[in-house]
C-alpha cells in the first residue's frame, strides 16, 4: 500500500481504486447465532474468532479502472495458491495404493450457489481431466474449511470407467455480524447499511464485493481519498471481520523550497503555520480539509506557491506542505527635487512577514527643505489559536500632494494650483466569523487645502467651496465596520474564486466642520479558469470580472467625492477625468493569460458612472472641470512578476478617442 510523493495538483484527479477480498480460514466449529449489528474491533487486543496463522485465500474482486494520477493505487491481489495442510496418516511409509493418481472426470460442488461454487471451484486444485489423488482431495476440504465460509465441507468420489468423478458438499455460513477494523471515520452504522445484502443470508462473494465497491465509493463520495479495505475475513461463526486502512495521518512537516525547488530556511515559523491547517496528525486525511489549507495558506499573502505531497501508506500518511516564500522585505531609497518642496530624500521599509508570523511592517519618510511627510503602519493578524485576541492594524500619517478632485484644471485665488495636506491616524481591530472576515475600526484624518506657500484656501478662483466648514480645514472622525468574503484560491494571483466585500463609515460631527455623514461602499470579483491556454497550475488564463459601487448620504466634503477615471478604474482618462460624484458605480472585466517566464498580458474594457450626482457635491467640482459623468475604456496591458511585486502597464483607449499608457503596482482587482 506504499504511495509516492505526490504534489497537490493530483488530488482534483483521484479515483478510486478495486480491491482484493481476502477470506481467512478457521478450524470447522459449529455456527452459532448471532445478531445483525457491528462490533467495532479494539486495536489492542486480537480480533474476535480470527485465527493469525490461518492460510489465506484471495477472491478476486471486479477490477476498477484508475488513472495514472491515482494517488493511492489498489494493493495487488496475492496469487491464489493452496494453504499447506498437515492430512493425518497412519504410517510414515508412502501409501502409494491409497494415494493413486487417478483422472478427475467430473467435479462437482453441492450446497452452494453459482457464485460461491465458481470460488470454490477456483480454490481447489482438484479440476476436470487433471489428474488427483485422496491426499489432494483431502487437502482441497482442508482448504475450504480454512476460507471461514464453510460450516461443514466433505469430498466423495465416485469410479467411472476412465478416473473418478469427485463430490464436495459444503455447509456455507450464514452471515449474522460484521466486525471493524481499523475504522475512525466509518461508523457502524454506515458498514451495516452499505453490508445490508449480505447480513442473514449465505455467505455471497458476489455480495460482498460489490458491498466492498460501495464501501470504497463511500469512503470517494466523503473525501478519504486513501482509505482503502484491506482484508474481509469470514469466521465459520458468521461474522465478517472488514479490516481497513483510512489514511491515518502521521507526521505533519513544512517544507520550505525556492524557486528552483530546492530546500531552503523559510522565514515563517512552523507553528504559526500549523495554527492555519484543519489536517492534524492523528485524523484521517481528506482531500477538502487539504484544499482549505492550500487557499488559507496563500489567503496569507506570504507564500507564491504551495503544494502538498504524500509519503507512507494507508496506514500512515505523512503530509508535507511545500512552501515557495514570496520576497517579504523590500527598501528603497531616493532624492530629487520639485517645486512644493525643494531637494527632497526619501526612503522606505516593507516586511510583509514580519516576526515571521505574517505581522505587516510600512515605514515611508519623504523629507525635504520646505515639508516632512511620513506614512506608518503596522498589522499585527487575528491568531485562530487565541480567538479572545482581536488582529489589529494601526497607522499613522502626514501626506501632502495634488488632488485627485481639484487637478490643475482648477486654481486657487491666487493662481496656484490645489494642494492637499492630511495627517492623522487610527485603529482597525479584525476577526473572522464563520467565512466572513470582520472589521471594526476609529480612524482621525484633518484635510487642509493650501496653495504652493502652505497658505490655507478654503475657495478657488471662481468662489467655489473646496472644505465643508468653509475654513480650508476640516476634520473627520469615523467609525468604520466592514466585512470580506475571500473564496480566490490565491490572493496574489488568483485563476478562480471570488472575493466579496461591504464597508460603511459613519462619521462623528465634531471639529472643523461638524461633519455628520454615512458612506458605503461594495466591491466583488470574480475569476473563472478559461481553459484555453495552460502553462502550469499557477499560470492559465482567466476570465475576471468586477462591479463596485458606493454612495455617501449626508454631508459631503467636496474631496471625499468618488473620483472616476485612473490606473485604477476606467483606464484611458487621466484620475478623475471621468466624474466626482456622491455615488458610482464601476465595472471591468479582463482576460488575463500567461505570455512566458514572468511575463503575462491582459485584454480589458472598464465602464463608470457617477449615477448623474455629481450635482450634489459641494462645490461641484466635476461640474465645474466638465467631466462627463461617464466614460468607457479598453486596451491591452503587460504584467511582470518582479521582487517589488506584480508590476502592470495597461494602454487604454477611451470612448472620447484619447489613449494613454499607465503604470501602476499589482493587478487592478
Amino acid at each position: 500500500m506504499r504511495f509516492p510523493v505526490v504534489a497537490i495538483y493530483t488530488l482534483v484527479a483521484l479515483t478510486t481504486c478495486g480491491l482484493p477480498l481476502q477470506a481467512f480460514a478457521q478450524s470447522n466449529t459449529k455456527q452459532k447465532p448471532a445478531s445483525d449489528y457491528v462490533v467495532p474491533v479494539d486495536e489492542t487486543t486480537a480480533p474476535v474468532n480470527a485465527v493469525s496463522n490461518s492460510p489465506s485465500v484471495v477472491v478476486p474482486a471486479a477490477a476498477t479502472p484508475t488513472s495514472s494520477s491515482t494517488l493511492v493505487q489498489a494493493q495487488t491481489p496475492a496469487k491464489l495458491t493452496p494453504p499447506p495442510v498437515n492430512v493425518p496418516t497412519t504410517s510414515t511409509k508412502p501409501n502409494t495404493q491409497k494415494d493413486v493418481q487417478v483422472t478427475a472426470t467430473d467435479v462437482q460442488v453441492v450446497g452452494a450457489g453459482d457464485e460461491l461454487q465458481q470460488f470454490i471451484k477456483n480454490t481447489i486444485t482438484t479440476k476436470i481431466g487433471s489428474a488427483t489423488s485422496k491426499s489432494q482431495i483431502d487437502r482441497d476440504v482442508a482448504v475450504l474449511l480454512a476460507t471461514g465460509s464453510f460450516t461443514d465441507v466433505r469430498a466423495t468420489t465416485q469410479t467411472t470407467p476412465t478416473g473418478i468423478k469427485v463430490v464436495y458438499q459444503v455447509q456455507p455460513i450464514v452471515v449474522r455480524s460484521l466486525q471493524l477494523s481499523g475504522a475512525k471515520v466509518l461508523t457502524p452504522a454506515i458498514a451495516n447499511d452499505l453490508f445490508k445484502a449480505q447480513l442473514g443470508t449465505t455467505i455471497n462473494p458476489a455480495l460482498i464485493r460489490q458491498s466492498i465497491e460501495q464501501l470504497q465509493q463511500w469512503y470517494a463520495k466523503n473525501g478519504y481519498v486513501l482509505a482503502q479495505v484491506a482484508t474481509v475475513r469470514p469466521s465459520n461463526q458468521g461474522v465478517i471481520l472488514i479490516e481497513v486502512a483510512e489514511g491515518v495521518v502521521g507526521d505533519v512537516n513544512f517544507r520550505f523550497l525556492d524557486k528552483d525547488s530546492k530546500p531552503i530556511a523559510g522565514r515563517t515559523k512552523q507553528d504559526f503555520l500549523t495554527n492555519k491547517l484543519q489536517v492534524k496528525p492523528g485524523e484521517v486525511f481528506q482531500v477538502n480539509a487539504a484544499r482549505t489549507d492550500l487557499q488559507s495558506l496563500y489567503k496569507l499573502g506570504l507564500f507564491e506557491k504551495v503544494d502538498i505531497a504524500l509519503t507512507g501508506d494507508a496506514t500512515k500518511a505523512n503530509v508535507t506542505y511545500d512552501l515557495t516564500e514570496i520576497p517579504a522585505r523590500s527598501i528603497n531609497a531616493g532624492g530629487g527635487y520639485n517645486s512644493d518642496n525643494g531637494l527632497v530624500g526619501t526612503i522606505s521599509y516593507k516586511d510583509r512577514n514580519f516576526s515571521g508570523i505574517n505581522q505587516q511592517l510600512g515605514v515611508s519618510v519623504q523629507a525635504g527643505t520646505r515639508d516632512l511627510q511620513f506614512d506608518t503602519s503596522f498589522s499585527n493578524p487575528f491568531n485562530p489559536s487565541d480567538p479572545n485576541k482581536l488582529g489589529y492594524t494601526i497607522n499613522a500619517f502626514r501626506r501632502r500632494g495634488f488632488s485627485q478632485t481639484f487637478d490643475e484644471d482648477i486654481k486657487l485665488p491666487n493662481g496656484d494650483s490645489v494642494r492637499q495636506g492630511q495627517f492623522g491616524g487610527g485603529i482597525t481591530f479584525s476577526k473572522p466569523i464563520d467565512q466572513w472576515q470582520a472589521s471594526l475600526g476609529l480612524n482621525y484624518t484633518r484635510t487642509s487645502i493650501r496653495d504652493r506657500s502652505g497658505n490655507i484656501s478654503p475657495v478657488d478662483a471662481k468662489g467655489n467651496q473646496l472644505t465643508f466648514s468653509n475654513t480650508g480645514m476640516d476634520d473627520l472622525v469615523t467609525l468604520s465596520a466592514g466585512v470580506v468574503r475571500d473564496e480566490r484560491n490565491n490572493p496574489i494571483s488568483p485563476t478562480q474564486g471570488s472575493v466579496f466585500s461591504l464597508t460603511t463609515q459613519q462619521s462623528i460631527p465634531v471639529g472643523n466642520g461638524n461633519i455628520l455623514m454615512n458612506r458605503i461602499e461594495g466591491n466583488y470579483s470574480q475569476y473563472i479558469p478559461a481553459g484555453l491556454i495552460n502553462a502550469g497550475t499557477d499560470k492559465q488564463d482567466v476570465l475576471a470580472f468586477n462591479i463596485q459601487g458606493g454612495t455617501t448620504i449626508g454631508d459631503l466634503p467636496p474631496y471625499q467625492a468618488f473620483n472616476i477615471g485612473g490606473i485604477n478604474s476606467v483606464r484611458g482618462y487621466q484620475n478623475g477625468d471621468v466624474a466626482s460624484g456622491r455615488s458610482f458605480v464601476l465595472a471591468s472585466a479582463e482576460y488575463r493569460f500567461p505570455v512566458f517566464s514572468v511575463i503575462g498580458g491582459v485584454l480589458f474594457a472598464d465602464y463608470g458612472t457617477d449615477l448623474g450626482s455629481s450635482d450634489t457635491v459641494p462645490g461641484q467640482p466635476g461640474v465645474d472641470r466638465g467631466k462627463p459623468g461617464n466614460g468607457f475604456g479598453y486596451g491591452a496591458g503587460m504584467r511582470v512578476n518582479s521582487p517589488i511585486g506584480l508590476i502592470r502597464a495597461d494602454f487604454g483607449i477611451t470612448d472620447q478617442g484619447q489613449s494613454k499608457i499607465q503604470f501602476g503596482i499589482g493587478q487592478r482587482f
